[in-house]
């Protein structure tokens, strides 16, 4: 069972590698050229293709004093059915931004990634008996950034399965599988993306399973310091 602590350091190693900050940016909206997502937005960039985008607007109109509710709410059937005009309709990326400093939507956003990526990564990592912090990030990564279920098959066909490797091994070969397919994919922007599994591969190589602070992921500062800022964006 992870600490409190292991547990938002954990995403906190996610939210550096999508927002560039410790406790993520919950007010970042994002359009990269050839993301399949499309518009991204929040604290570890949920995205508009997924229709959790639509998920995590709606827990937040409604959610009692959202203070950008009323803004956000017409927008809600252009987000279940996955309007993609909406990656430049500009008053709609403007209202993200402004809810991301509410702190209802912070609040929103917590729950919305827990539920959404969070808990369906440690019941994976619970299924293989993993016990480790390193393992959970690396899992919870690959939830939010997609694809887990494939790279787990093809790093078990090629390494064995995780009860037999062993945890260690099998998320070493995990994250090695991961980067060569990031690195070798015909999406320029997943090419872009291998930074990650260099993150995952300095940490392993220091020992740190147990993702003991202080920690840099690309450049950034995890500490206990950061990750008690009362305010998100302040990291």
């Amino acid at each position: 069972m992870l600490s409190e602590l292991q547990k938002k350091t954990a995403q906190a190693i996610v939210n550096v590698f999508e927002t560039g900050r410790a406790r993520g940016d919950y007010a970042q909206v994002t359009l990269l050229p050839g993301d399949p997502g499309h518009l991204t937005y929040g604290r570890s960039q949920t995205t508009l293709a997924s229709g959790n985008l639509h998920l995590l607007i709606k827990a937040y109109c409604e959610a009692p004093n959202a203070s950008r509710a009323e803004v956000l709410r017409p927008y809600l059937d252009r987000l279940a059915a996955i309007d993609f005009s909406l990656d430049r309709d500009p008053p709609f990326r403007a209202a993200l931004k402004e809810a991301g400093g509410d702190p209802v939507m912070e609040n929103a956003q917590d729950g919305f990634f827990d539920r959404a990526y969070w808990a369906p990564a440690a019941r994976a990592a619970g299924a293989f008996g993993f016990s480790t912090a390193l393992a959970a990030a690396v899992i919870y990564d690959s939830h939010v950034h997609g694809s887990w279920s494939a790279l787990r098959d093809r790093t078990s066909r090629v390494h064995g399965d995780p009860e037999k490797a062993g945890e260690r091994p099998w998320i070493a070969a995990y994250v090695a599988e991961r980067r060569e397919w990031l690195a070798t994919h015909p999406n320029a922007l997943l090419r872009r993306t291998v930074y990650r599994m260099d993150a995952f591969e300095a940490v392993i190589k220091a020992g740190n399973w147990p993702l003991d602070l202080p920690l840099r992921v690309c450049g950034v500062s995890i500490d206990e310091a950061a990750l008690s800022c009362p305010r998100p964006n302040c990291s």
